[in-house]
């Protein structure tokens, strides 16, 4: 059998260690239009739904009920039922018809509604849908912060940097359900270290959850997690009347609640009744919305290898994203569990969020290492900061983080370790050493942190959650340690529990403490000109990436003192004997004074004129200063050689052998990739130009040829060029050089 050595090659590929498998509709391996979806229809007598989806009310399962019930606006939904689903996907990709006609109409319809009005849209038109639909007008980010150790002073640290980079929630949970009010405790001190105004979750068990909102460790919940189906919703112990009852116990105690639902979960607890993903999804969306939550966490989330191992994967992701926005439910929209072992289509996922913007783009980007992440992974993490950073700066795109710089870092990290440390010491839990401390502000990961006994801290922790102290014994601990900033933050997000005003959709704090919602920042996009775009402030601050430099430091590495070596002679003539001459730019040894890649200009010389005097031909150098182009340079200098040889040579390091009577941009021999080329390289270059004068026949220069050098330098090239034609004299002639050195040859 024949080995194709491509596709071997290929078969490694990160792609290729995922599964992709064939849509098996019985199973519920199906991302859409499954043969067994109902089709839509909606019947209503005397006020009540009688037929849904073509069920008869008889047969009305539970979410049926519900959502007849409370999740249709049945004063819209004859009329939404009658409009062609291709019309409302029209109205949802038109700039020119507004979000609330767009909004009126899909309250009244049914799950499988929705799902026909996506079955017309692709990717394209979904974002655009997108953009008009998000609830909040300012997109806003949500990170993770976990560590596998569980250490306290690593979470408040983490957390404490997650908010300074700008994340409008933090995320924690557990490895050990014991440790929920200490993770709690610990993100909650870190995040007021970085940010004020920063919401935070612990998510574990609904009832524990409930009980940690309720000592004021934490501000919103998004564990109510909802099914598609029946079935799924009982062996989840629950029905849609007890989330809806939950939500509302969050609620009067001032905790944000967002539910949880995502494409896939129905199939992989074995209960999809062979409907279709989207299917589902759009009934658990139904019934979030009759529930009453103000938002939704969706996007396949720890379901996502699911519908992606299945054609038209992440356009489901999608839609579903898409749907929640449509029923006016604030969307944390998924990438948060690992999506792909190929960065190419973890981004290409992320891209479809990420570009119409969403209320929250991850439902927790990974601010700690995937291997710290006990969410199980992450799709971007704490190493792809920085990619980030450069997408929302290539984009102009607003995706929730803010660059920051490692001496920012440092100090906020040091400063919400300490105020933990002084907390656990103020209450009496095991105590945090100063050197716990130290490990934790320079810490990437918990690997880093010095080892506690974790059965002291435990004890500690199911006390706190016993007694009766609760968020302000955390704030008189931190003002008694002089952290009043930390303690006046952490009372203001008290306060705001008793406002609710952050209980409106969408919500989230500025840096002010400022309510930022549906209710006061709604999405006005309709088209160019219109919604949110990043300006000002915001737009400075997302291009000032801490790697960026201003222009003149990549040309300030090429300057030097003007080589001492190399003198003027006078007006060049032409050759009347063999020579080859070394034409170089009119910046050369004076303006710059060496290469692209560090090559001092007269090393540069010294290698040309070596190779060329160890042919035993003359050399002559001219230096060109109408014209800084690297094939115009040798041209010149062919015309003036006496054997029609020379070697062009500009000042970043770029040459040619040239010959008389070539075209300008034909040549003998030419050196593009100057950052691969050596002092070796230069005197070959020499040699061979010798040659060619002696009629001699000769071997190219093998040089190494580097696909990223363009990638990596072309600033640099593009601001070295511009500095050797600033030095372009439109009418001088070349002049000769004289150079004083001394061959070495043996």
């Amino acid at each position: 059998m024949t080995i194709s050595k491509r596709f071997a090659i290929l078969a490694e590929r990160d792609i290729n260690k995922e599964t992709f498998v064939e849509p098996w509709p019985e199973a519920g391996l199906i991302v859409a239009d499954s043969p067994y979806d109902p089709q839509p229809s909606l019947r209503i007598e005397n006020g009540q739904v009688v037929e849904m989806d073509g069920r008869p009310r008889a047969d009305f399962d539970a979410l049926d009920l519900f959502i007849a019930a409370h999740g249709l606006d049945l004063s819209v939904a004859e009329e939404a039922m009658s409009t062609p689903s291709l019309q409302i996907a029209r109205m949802l990709a038109d700039i020119n018809v507004p979000r609330a006609e767009v909004a009126r109409l899909v309250s009244g319809c049914t799950a499988a509604k929705l799902v026909d009005i996506m079955r017309h849209m692709s990717v394209l038109e979904m974002m655009m849908g997108m953009a008009k639909m998000r609830v909040r007008r300012t997109p806003a980010n949500q990170a993770h912060v976990t560590n596998f150790r569980e250490h306290p002073a690593l979470l408040a640290a983490d957390a404490a940097e997650a908010a300074l980079r700008g994340f409008s929630e933090v995320e924690t949970t557990v490895r050990v359900a014991r440790f929920a009010p200490f993770n709690a405790l610990a993100i909650l001190v870190g995040t007021q270290t970085g940010h004020g105004g920063v919401l935070t979750q612990c998510s574990v068990e609904e009832s524990l959850g409930l009980r940690i909102a309720m000592k004021g460790l934490t501000t919103y919940a998004e564990t109510l997690s909802v099914y598609g189906t029946e079935r799924a919703f009982v062996d989840g112990d629950d029905t849609p009347w007890s989330k809806a009852f939950l939500a509302s116990a969050y609620a009067s105690r001032g905790i944000k609640i967002r539910f949880t639902s995502g494409t896939g979960s129905e199939a992989l607890m074995g209960h999809a009744e062979q409907r279709s993903m989207l299917y589902l999804e759009a009934r658990c969306l139904l019934v979030v919305r009759g529930a009453g939550s103000q938002g939704v966490q969706n996007g396949s989330i720890s379901c996502i290898a699911l519908p992606e191992s299945l054609p038209g994967g992440v356009r489901a992701v999608l839609a579903e994203n898409l749907l929640a926005a449509m029923l006016g439910l604030e969307c944390a929209s998924g990438n948060d569990a690992l999506a792909s072992h190929s960065s190419i289509r973890k981004t290409a996922k992320l891209m479809l969020q990420f570009v119409p913007g969403t209320d929250f783009i991850f439902s927790g980007y990974s601010a700690v290492p995937k291997r710290d992440n006990l969410f199980g992974g992450g799709n971007f993490d704490a190493e792809d900061f920085d990619d980030y950073n450069v997408l929302q700066r290539d984009m102009q795109i607003d995706g929730g983080v803010r660059p920051i710089r490692e001496e920012q870092a440092l100090a906020i990290r040091r400063r919400a370790a300490l105020a933990i440390q002084a907390v656990y010491c103020e209450l009496g839990f095991p105590p945090i050493s100063d050197e716990e401390i130290e490990a934790a502000t320079i810490a990437h990961s918990s690997d880093d942190m010095p080892l506690r006994d974790i059965v002291p801290d435990l004890a500690a922790a199911d006390d706190f959650l016993a007694g009766d102290k609760d968020f302000v014994a955390v704030i008189a601990a931190l003002q008694k340690h002089g952290f009043d900033d930390i303690a006046g933050n952490i009372l203001e997000m008290g306060r705001q529990r008793i406002a609710g005003d952050y209980l409106q959709p969408a919500a989230i704090f500025d840096k002010d403490f400022r309510v930022r919602s549906a209710i006061n920042d709604a999405n006005d996009y309709t088209g160019p000109g219109t919604g949110y775009r990043p300006d000002g402030d915001r737009w400075r601050e997302m291009q000032n990436l801490p790697q960026v430099k201003p222009p003149q430091d990549f040309i300030n590495d090429q300057l030097g003192e003007p080589i001492a070596r190399l003198a003027e002679l006078g007006p060049a003539s032409g050759g009347t004997h063999q020579e080859v001459i070394v034409a170089v730019g009119p910046a050369f040894g004076t303006a710059l004074t060496s290469t692209i890649n560090g090559l001092a200009h007269e090393d540069v010389l010294e290698a040309i004129l070596t190779g060329i005097a160890s042919e035993g031909m003359l050399a002559r150098i001219i230096k060109v200063f109408h014209t800084s182009d690297c094939a115009a340079i040798g041209y010149v200098g062919s015309h003036l050689s006496g054997s029609g040889i020379a070697i062009g040579l500009q000042s970043r390091g770029t040459a040619i052998i040239h010959k008389k009577g070539l075209a300008p941009l034909n040549n003998l021999e030419l050196f593009p990739q100057s950052p691969s080329l050596t002092l070796e390289s230069y005197e070959h270059m020499g040699r061979n130009a010798a040659r060619y004068a002696l009629g001699v026949k000769t071997t190219p220069v093998a040089v190494k040829i580097d696909n990223g050098a363009r990638l990596r330098l072309i600033v640099k090239t593009t601001l070295l060029h511009r500095r050797e034609t600033e030095e372009v004299r439109d009418h001088q002639l070349p002049m000769e050089l004289r150079f004083d050195w001394e061959p070495s040859l043996p």
